[in-house]
C-alpha cells in the first residue's frame, strides 16, 4: 500500500513539475514567432480604377471594422473591444503607409504573406486576424492597390500601435490551437459568377471568410479545408456585441427551423447589406456589407441553400 501511495505521489509531483514547466515556457515565449512565409513574387500592381474600386470594397468589408480608427479617420487601428476580456487588451495595427508605425516599408510579398498566413514580416504571429487563404490573386492584388492608393484611410499616419497586453490564456492558445495557415501552392482563381453555387462558395470561404464566425468555434475551424470545420456554417460561435455581451453567431445553413432555409434571396440580401433580417435587426459584430452586388448576394444565397443543413438552434437576440 505504502509503495503504491509513494508511486502515486511521485507521479503527481512529476505532473505538477511538467505543468509548471509548460506554463513557464508559454509565459516566457509569449506570442510565437515563425519563419517568414515564402510566397510567390508579386508583380507590380497596376492600380487601375477597377482595382482601386474593388480594393476599397474589400478593405471596407474585411479590414475597416478592426483597423479604421474613427478619431484619425485612417487605418491606424484601435483597441479591439469585441474580443473576450480573458484574452487581455488587444489592438489592431496601424496599416497606413507610414514607414515606421504602419506598413509603408513592407513589400507586396510580405503583405501577401500576412494576408494568407497571419505571419508578419518580422515572423510574429498576428492576433485575432482572419487568414485569407483562398482569396483570389485578383482580389488580393486589388487590396494591395488600395493600400498603395491616395485614399485618406491609407495615407501615412504616424499613430503608433500600443503594445499588445496578451493574457496567459491567449499566449497558451497561440502556442497550441491558434496557428498560422500554410501557404497554399498554385494560383488562386475565383470561379466564374455564372456558376452561382461555386461562386457563392468562393465568397463564403475566400473573399469574405463567412465560415470563420458562422461555424462552431474559431479553435475548431479548418482554414485549409473550410468544409471540415466543426459545425460548418451552423453557427454557435460565441462572439461579443458592442456592449461586450456574448452573442452566438447565426446558423446560416438552409435548415428551415434553425437556419435560413425559410429566407428568400431578397431577405438574405437585406441582412447582408443593411443588417435587417426577416426577424429584426442584426446585432454586432455582424458587419453591414453595403457594397455587395446582387450577383454576390444571389450567389451566397445559392451556396448556403446547397450546403448540408444543420439543425443547430442558436439564440441570436
Amino acid at each position: 500500500m505504502k509503495t503504491t501511495l509513494k508511486f502515486l505521489g511521485g507521479l503527481l509531483g512529476l505532473v505538477v513539475v511538467v505543468a509548471l514547466a509548460l506554463a513557464l515556457y508559454v509565459q516566457l515565449r509569449g506570442i510565437p514567432h515563425y519563419p517568414v512565409p515564402q510566397v510567390p513574387v508579386v508583380a507590380a500592381v497596376a492600380g487601375t480604377p477597377a482595382q482601386l474600386e474593388l480594393g476599397e470594397k474589400l478593405v471596407q468589408a474585411s479590414c475597416a471594422d478592426c483597423h479604421l480608427n474613427r478619431q484619425t479617420n485612417a487605418l491606424t487601428g484601435h483597441q479591439l473591444l469585441d474580443t473576450p476580456p480573458e484574452f487581455g487588451t488587444i489592438y489592431a495595427a496601424n496599416i497606413t503607409q507610414d514607414p515606421t508605425h504602419g506598413i509603408g516599408a513592407w513589400t507586396d510579398q510580405e503583405l501577401v504573406g500576412l494576408l494568407r498566413t497571419g505571419i508578419g514580416r518580422d515572423g510574429r504571429y498576428r492576433l485575432i486576424m482572419p487568414h485569407f487563404v483562398y482569396m483570389s490573386d485578383e482580389d488580393v492584388h486589388a487590396v494591395l492597390a488600395f493600400l498603395h492608393s491616395g485614399h485618406p484611410w491609407v495615407k501615412a499616419n504616424p499613430t503608433p500601435t500600443p503594445a499588445q497586453q496578451s493574457s496567459f490564456l491567449l499566449k497558451a492558445l497561440t502556442n497550441s490551437v491558434m496557428k498560422p495557415t500554410p501557404v497554399v501552392s498554385g494560383p488562386q482563381i475565383a470561379p466564374a459568377p455564372a456558376n452561382a453555387v461555386a461562386y457563392g462558395r468562393y465568397l463564403v470561404v475566400g473573399r469574405y471568410v463567412c465560415y470563420d464566425c458562422h461555424s462552431k468555434a474559431f479553435k475548431t475551424n479548418n482554414a485549409l479545408h473550410p468544409e471540415q470545420s466543426v459545425g460548418y456554417l451552423g453557427g454557435g460561435n460565441m462572439l461579443l456585441d458592442q456592449q461586450g455581451q456574448p452573442i452566438g453567431s447565426r446558423n446560416i445553413t438552409g435548415d428551415a427551423d434553425a437556419g435560413i432555409g425559410d429566407w428568400t434571396a431578397a431577405q438574405l440580401a437585406a441582412a447582408l447589406r443593411f443588417g435587417q433580417s426577416p426577424h429584426g435587426p442584426l446585432r454586432a459584430p455582424m458587419p453591414k456589407h453595403s457594397t455587395m452586388t446582387d450577383e454576390e448576394t444571389q450567389a451566397i444565397y445559392a451556396y448556403l441553400q446547397a450546403v448540408p443543413k444543420l439543425k443547430n438552434v442558436v439564440a441570436t437576440r
